[in-house]
């Protein structure tokens, strides 16, 4: 059994997940580094070098490698819900699935306060902005409910707040 962080981009699973493993003595791992480190390239170049298929293919296979490990903490990039075997592997291995709920607005507005960001990742739809965390919010929020085994509102918590309520979660 590991411990699975699940979320939008920008609502702290990386942040949370790298405290959590401190405290909890296990190793932390983030699917988004494990795509680049395999694919050699960022992100954004993966997606504009082969698109958004390309990159959730590498995206699936890392899904399914790291949710099968036990005694980890994992932060998953904030699209890898999106295909059912993805969420049949995060749901795999007795795992415990946090999902990081935070309001679109907030999400956009650390977003924009996170220079790699914009640097390392692209726009997922024409709308780009606070327009677009809303839509891709309508769509992948029910995926996140139905992969989860529990739900964390870390829209007004610190990051250490935040890690304080998963201990108690899991």
């Amino acid at each position: 059994m590991s411990i699975v962080l699940i979320g939008y981009r920008g609502s702290g699973k990386t942040t949370v997940g790298r405290r959590l493993a401190d405290q909890m003595w296990l190793p932390f791992l983030d699917s988004d580094e494990l795509i680049v480190k395999r694919a050699g390239k960022s992100i954004k170049d993966i997606f504009a070098e082969g698109g958004e298929a390309e990159f959730r293919d590498i995206e699936s296979a890392v899904v399914q490698d790291v949710c099968a490990m036990n005694d980890h903490v994992i932060s998953l990039g904030g699209g890898a819900i999106l295909r059912e075997e993805n969420r049949q592997a995060i749901r795999s291995n007795n795992n415990r699935v946090v999902y990081l709920r935070c309001e679109a607005e907030v999400l956009y507005q650390r977003i924009n306060a996170d220079p790699t960001t914009t640097a390392s990742r692209p726009n997922l739809t024409a709308a780009g902005g606070v327009d677009e965390v809303k839509q891709l919010l309508v769509i992948r929020e029910p995926l996140y409910r139905q992969a989860m085994t529990a739900e964390l509102d870390v829209t007004n918590l610190s990051a250490q707040e935040a890690v304080q309520r998963v201990v108690r979660l899991i």
